[in-house]
C-alpha cells in the first residue's frame, strides 16, 4: 500500500513537470497606464523570490491556456494567498494553474495589490476589490480570443486570496454602460467560486440568492480558516445556493494543492474539485450540459 502511495506521488510530480515544460504564459497589466489614481507607481519593480512575489503596484494577470484539443471553454481567475504581505505565487498560483490546464480550463493568475505591506496605501474594500473586478472583466473582454465561455468564468482564492474573492462574489458586479473603457462595461461577477482555506474577511452575514455556486475546502485543525468554511456552508444552505464543502480532520493551513503533504486525504483533494466542476457542468458548454 505504501509503495502504491509513493508511485502515485511520483506520477503526480512527473505530470506536473510535464505541464511545466508546456507552459506558454502571457502577462497583461490590468490598466495600460497603471492602476487608477496610482499611475505614477506603475514602473516600480516587483520583488520576487523562490516562492513569492510582493511590492505589487501595477496589478496584472498571467494567462495559461490549455491545449486546444483539451479546452472546455471554462476559465478561472486565481488569487494566491499570503496574508496581503506577499503572494505565494508558486504553490498557490502556478500549481493550480497547471492543474486547471490539465482538465481543460483556462487559468488566469491575478497579481493584486497588498494592503498589509509596510506603508501600503491600499485597502481591501477599494483597491484590491478594484483589481479583482478588473481581472474578471479583463478575462471576459478576451473571451473570443481565448475561446472562453463568458458564462463559465470563476474565481479561486487561497487564504487571503479567498478574502479577495469575497469582494466580488456577493455583489452584483454590473459594469458601467457609460464607461469610456469598454472593459469596465462588462460583468465582473464570477459564475462560480473555489475557496481553499479562505480567510475570515468579507464573509457575508447573509449569502444573497444570486451568489455564485461554491466549492469550499479546509482542514479542521486550521484555527484561522476552517471557521469561514463552516459559516459559508450554513449561509449557502440557507440561501439555497448550490455548495459543496469538504473539511479534513488534519492538514492545518497552507496545504496548497496537496502534492507535498504526507496525508492521503490532502494529497487526494484536487480530484474532488474536478468532480465538482464536472458535476456542476462547468467543464461542459451549456448546450451540451442540457442534452
Amino acid at each position: 500500500m505504501q509503495r502504491r502511495s509513493v508511485l502515485l506521488t511520483l506520477f503526480c510530480l512527473m505530470s506536473i513537470s510535464t505541464l511545466i515544460a508546456q507552459d506558454t504564459a502571457k502577462t497583461f497589466y490590468l490598466w495600460p497606464n497603471g492602476a487608477p489614481g496610482y499611475e505614477s507607481r506603475k514602473n516600480e519593480p516587483e520583488e520576487a523570490k523562490d516562492y513569492y512575489v510582493k511590492n505589487i503596484h501595477n496589478p496584472s494577470v498571467t494567462i495559461y491556456l490549455p491545449p486546444k484539443e483539451k479546452a472546455t471553454g471554462a476559465a478561472v481567475v486565481i488569487c494566491p494567498g499570503g496574508g496581503f504581505r506577499l503572494l505565494v505565487y508558486t504553490s498557490e498560483g502556478l500549481a493550480p494553474a497547471r492543474f486547471l490546464n490539465s482538465i481543460g480550463v483556462a487559468a488566469i493568475i491575478l497579481k493584486y495589490r497588498l494592503f498589509r505591506e509596510e506603508n501600503s496605501p491600499y485597502t481591501l474594500e477599494k483597491e484590491i476589490r478594484q483589481d479583482a473586478y478588473r481581472a474578471m472583466r479583463f478575462v471576459r473582454s478576451h473571451a473570443t480570443e481565448w475561446n472562453i465561455d463568458t458564462n463559465r468564468v470563476g474565481i479561486w482564492g487561497f487564504s487571503a486570496g479567498g478574502e479577495v474573492v469575497s469582494q466580488v462574489a456577493y455583489t452584483p458586479g454590473y459594469g458601467d454602460p457609460a464607461a469610456k473603457d469598454p472593459i469596465d462595461r462588462l460583468n465582473g461577477k464570477p459564475d462560480f467560486q473555489i475557496l481553499v482555506y479562505p480567510g475570515p474577511l468579507g464573509i457575508p452575514e447573509k449569502v444573497p440568492s444570486d451568489a455564485p455556486k461554491a466549492f469550499l475546502i479546509a482542514a479542521n485543525d486550521d484555527e484561522c480558516c476552517s471557521v469561514p468554511i463552516v459559516q459559508l456552508l450554513e449561509r449557502y444552505r440557507q440561501a439555497k445556493v448550490p455548495v459543496e464543502a469538504h473539511i479534513f480532520a488534519n492538514g492545518n493551513h497552507a496545504f496548497n494543492m496537496g502534492y507535498r503533504s504526507n496525508l492521503q486525504s490532502i494529497k487526494a483533494w484536487p480530484p474532488l474539485l474536478t468532480n465538482w466542476m464536472t458535476d456542476s457542468h462547468i467543464l461542459t458548454p451549456a448546450t451540451a450540459a442540457t442534452k
